[in-house]
């Protein structure tokens, strides 16, 4: 099958490329000027400069294609230059459902996000009304919901380096955050799934019947902020004194001082940690026709050495 990507050279795209050219795919990728060095190392069949306003790479990408990925997101938007969830998330999608469309190319995958919801923070309103546009343009849509992915960034980066960096690696003590009164009774929890999975089950939908519903994509572990430094840590050889945060303690802090680029959270980001971000496995176990990886030092080990 021939398989245009858009954000191919991401943390999720690039490994998403890399499985369905070890399936036998042909992938054809969207590259933005000044990402050449992220192409994945693998056999491309074909890639295009430019970027997802301009519609004739997008048209490029998509010519002799049977179906279409979007894996473009942001954790973090940057207005001042122009690095914004609508623009990234909702219009790079409609603009690229319309190309599919163009070229006839009927199936389109979209990587949404779980826990998306209107009203929600920017980042989850453009993630569902970008599935809501993708569910009515006509196409065979399949729009999957990871909760937040984990392994080996390659030149990018992720979940799991990112706390480790911010937290770990740092001679200060973790932060736990919890909602509410009690530590242990607030405190988020997330279902951490591994890359490898999550390219496993874009590789499995391609040929399979679209579904109605959007898929979620989760780990078999449901995990606190703590849990998750600590398997982090012990990933390292490390212990980690975590302690506890009020997440409102933080928001306060954050709407003071999320717009500059260094503060590690911003208060979007913040409001969706204290919703928790958790998926029953059992979807995704059933797409790859296995058991999905769990959130342990094991499959953490790529942090060493960092």
């Amino acid at each position: 099958m021939n398989v245009a990507i858009f954000g191919g050279t991401g943390f999720v795209g690039s490994n998403v490329t890399k499985a369905l050219v070890d399936a036998g795919h042909n992938v054809s990728l969207l590259v933005r000027e000044g990402s050449e060095h992220k192409v994945p190392d693998t056999t491309i069949w074909r890639s295009t400069s430019g970027d997802i306003t301009d519609d004739d790479a997008l048209d490029a990408t998509l010519a002799d294609c049977d179906a279409a990925i979007y894996s473009i997101g942001l954790l973090r938007e940057f207005p001042s230059r122009g690095i914004t969830f609508e623009k990234t998330q909702y219009e790079g999608v409609v603009r690229s459902a319309a190309a599919a469309d163009r070229k006839g190319v009927s199936r389109f995958v979209l990587l949404s996000a779980n826990g998306v919801r209107n009203p929600g923070t920017a980042y989850q309103e453009t993630k569902l009304r970008a599935e809501q546009h993708l569910a009515a343009s006509g196409l065979e849509a399949v729009i999957l919901r990871p909760s937040v992915i984990f392994g080996d960034p390659g030149v990018n980066s992720e979940f799991a380096t990112q706390l480790y960096e911010d937290m770990v690696a740092s001679p200060l003590p973790a932060v736990g955050f919890f909602s509410g009164f009690s530590p242990s009774d607030g405190a988020p929890r997330m279902s951490p799934v591994h890359i490898d999975d999550v390219a496993a089950a874009v590789s499995a939908v391609l040929e399979s019947a679209p579904g109605a519903k959007p898929l979620p994509l989760g780990g078999p572990d449901v995990l606190s902020w703590s849990e998750m430094i600590q398997c982090i840590a012990a990933a390292v050889g490390k212990r980690k004194l975590v302690v506890p945060m009020p997440i409102a303690a933080m928001k306060l802090a954050a709407t003071l001082l999320d717009r500059i680029p260094a503060f590690p959270v911003t208060r979007d980001q913040l409001t969706m940690l204290a919703e928790n971000n958790t998926a029953d496995p059992a979807t995704l176990e059933g797409l790859i026709g296995r058991p999905a990886k769990a959130f342990v030092p094991e499959n953490l080990a790529y942090l060493k050495g960092r």
